[in-house]
């Protein structure tokens, strides 16, 4: 897709003598410049906007008003137990030389006129396995705390974030996450939960290295063995009465952006 963009110039006044007088003469000219593709969608870290970053493949949305990056919560591998237990899903990590963040969110609005937005989430189905013969982890709740914003803009201008921990208690419910009012949200907007010690945005530490049961650091495959974190901001609360059985459980999230009208 093209671009096109008008530059508004002023015309240098030309100047011609004559014998009666002096007149002042002008003629108008104009600039143009042209641009290709379309606006980049990089992915910032959390905590130091400026840097852009790599953590892997993520769904996006395409447009001026998008979601560039959501997270997968993974709870790790954990043993069956018969009393109430949480369990935390792992920090975020990256590619190159950046560290474990918390899991994040990036919305981008460059629309010419932003009316405003709203972030929600949607938990579309119980955390299931089609093959066990307990299919589904009956009562597990999925909570996200300590949200925070950051963004290489005024920050003057963030979308407003949910004060109380959100509680996905309801399957098929619509949770709000953000919303940015008329005038406010433009540019890109990083929505965390939890944070490391290296952050400087007085956010609490709530990443803990992963160890296994030997003590051991727990290595990433994907991230170029890179150590795991996990992320006291993002739980799964699992109730002693559930039964489960030793097989991955996995659930579908739906992550909603609408404009305000």
């Amino acid at each position: 897709m093209f671009f096109g963009l008008l530059l508004v110039t002023i015309g240098s006044p030309i100047f011609l003598a004559r014998e009666a007088a002096a007149e002042t003469e002008s003629m108008d000219g104009s600039g143009t410049v042209t641009f290709e593709g379309e606006y980049p969608q990089e992915i910032l870290d959390p905590e130091n906007p400026e840097i852009v970053v790599d953590p892997g493949e993520s769904p996006q949305l395409k447009g001026d008003l998008r979601i560039d990056f959501v997270p997968k919560f993974d709870f790790y591998q954990n043993k069956i137990s018969d009393k109430d237990e949480i369990y935390y899903a792992n920090a975020q990590n990256f590619f190159g030389a950046t560290k474990p963040r918390g899991n994040f969110v990036q919305v981008t609005d460059v629309r010419q006129k932003s009316t405003g937005w709203t972030l929600q989430l949607r938990q579309e189905i119980q955390f299931t396995n089609n093959e066990a013969k307990h299919k589904e982890i009956n009562g597990a709740m999925l909570s996200l705390d300590k949200s925070w914003v950051n963004s290489l803009g005024n920050l003057e201008n963030a979308p407003q974030l949910s004060k109380e921990i959100i509680n996905i208690d309801n399957v098929g419910a619509s949770y709000n996450l953000a919303q940015a009012e008329a005038g406010k949200g433009s540019g890109t907007w990083i929505i965390s939960f939890g944070a490391s010690s290296d952050n400087n945005s007085n956010q609490k530490n709530t990443l803990e290295p992963r160890l296994d049961n030997k003590g051991q650091a727990v290595l990433d495959p994907v991230f170029e063995q890179k150590p795991v974190y996990l992320n006291k901001a993002v739980t799964l609360s699992i109730p002693g009465s559930t039964i489960v059985d030793p097989v991955p459980y996995t659930t579908e999230l739906t992550w909603i952006l609408a404009e305000l009208p």
